[in-house]
């Protein structure tokens, strides 16, 4: 048998067991996607806010380039790594505006926590950009464990791929990691205790909304933790909550007044922020380390000044957008009770989590006839299987996002 032959065959028992994955051939027109000739309304995309499809907002922002000089006016590649000439004013802007967006909010939680002692106060953060939430994952975890030192990495088992990825390449003599069940902090607690006298470091690394049940961590919880042991350190991955939570928009750490007792907190641009790049908010030192020592930040080409400066231009509007984040959970809130009510046994609940509603079906097949069923029906969304999600648990991931309305939600649910 070839190898052409082995690969066929390969994929053959992922089309037989419903796992077999295509890339969809879209157009894009404002809230809705054409799909096989048919117009649907977009419930599958992670453009929480609507800004992706706000072509009022984009032509501001072209409006506002066009003001600029030939010279300043943003390039539309970088051309280089930023170690060599990729680095630009746009990116630099950039960072230092998030750092200000981060100190902003920490200084209010200080004084809403009214610390008794100055060590209470949490210290400022830098901020370095990245190309994508991808590059960050697999790039920061290798470099901060790059140390000869003995490490723990404990990840919540939920925890995204690119999370995953960059746990195994941070293996080494030094470094090993351990999985707690899934929002599970008495198992994590006891993942802790079990740990070698010899282990210096214990990182702990948890998604603050989860991609695929849109579920949400203890970020309290695992401070509480933190504090009881000098060693630990939380990362925190805000990919889904960054401009969805907190009074700013700032996340789910800034809801939970949580910023200042996170050590490494990441973001991504290409969620709600409908741009592209990533970010890490830590100490001045581990932004000087990872210059040095994270390969898929030191060998990659950085992303297009212009890419930087539509993030500026979305950045400087986040925090007025409140009214857009208070629908989005109105929407988000009324669609989860509508699905506990028609789906489940357990009482509905009127906390809001996120606007990842999850639809778990089980079976692979009937999945996707329910997918199917939905887009006959007008509406883009989509099936998750595994191996993205668990076994047994395939699932319509739906989407919540501001530009919705009321209407649309309703014709959801009545679908379901």
């Amino acid at each position: 048998m070839t190898l052409k032959d082995e690969l066929e065959q390969a994929l053959q028992t992922l089309k037989k067991n419903e796992q077999y994955r295509q890339i969809p051939t879209l157009a894009h027109d404002g809230r809705y996607v054409v799909y096989q000739g048919k117009r649907l309304l977009n419930i599958a995309s992670n453009d929480y806010l609507g800004l992706g499809s706000d072509s009022r907002l984009q032509r501001a922002f072209f409006e506002q380039m066009d003001q600029l000089s030939d010279t300043h006016y943003p390039k539309m590649s970088a051309t280089s790594s930023r170690l060599l000439t990729g680095d630009d004013t746009q990116l630099q802007a950039l960072e230092l505006e998030m750092q200000a967006w981060y100190q902003t909010a920490v200084c209010q939680e200080n004084a809403s926590n009214s610390p008794s002692s100055p060590s209470n106060l949490s210290r400022p953060k830098s901020v370095l950009v990245f190309n994508s939430g991808y590059h960050a994952n697999i790039g920061i975890l290798p470099a901060l464990t790059a140390l000869s030192i003995k490490t723990l990495v404990l990840a919540d088992k939920l925890v995204h791929a690119s999370i995953i990825d960059g746990l195994r390449l941070s293996q080494n003599k030094t470094v090993g990691y351990r999985r707690y069940r899934h929002n599970d902090y008495a198992h994590l607690a006891r993942l802790i205790e079990q740990a070698d006298d010899d282990i210096r470091r214990i990182i702990i690394v948890t998604e603050s909304v989860f991609s695929m049940d849109g579920d949400r961590a203890d970020l309290q919880q695992l401070v509480q933790i933190k504090a009881q042991d000098a060693r630990i350190e939380l990362y925190v991955d805000e990919a889904h909550a960054i401009g969805v939570l907190g009074e700013t928009g700032l996340g789910l750490a800034e809801e939970t007044q949580t910023l200042g007792q996170i050590n490494y907190l990441v973001g991504t641009f290409g969620k709600a922020f409908a741009s592209v790049g990533a970010y890490i908010m830590c100490d001045e030192i581990i932004k000087r380390w990872l210059v040095n020592h994270m390969r898929s930040l030191i060998f990659s080409t950085a992303l297009p000044p212009i890419n930087h400066a539509w993030t500026r231009f979305v950045l400087a509007k986040m925090p007025s957008l409140t009214p857009a984040r208070t629908h989005l959970a109105l929407l988000s809130t009324e669609l989860s009770e509508a699905i506990a009510r028609k789906h489940s046994t357990s009482a509905a609940s009127s906390a809001y989590a996120s606007p990842i509603v999850p639809y778990i079906l089980g079976d692979n097949a009937r999945t996707l006839a329910k997918a199917q069923q939905l887009q006959a029906a007008g509406f883009y969304a989509l099936p998750i299987r595994p191996p993205t999600v668990p076994a047994n648990s395939a699932r319509i991931r739906l989407v919540m996002n501001a530009k919705l309305t009321y209407d649309d939600c309703e014709r959801l649910i009545q679908q379901l």
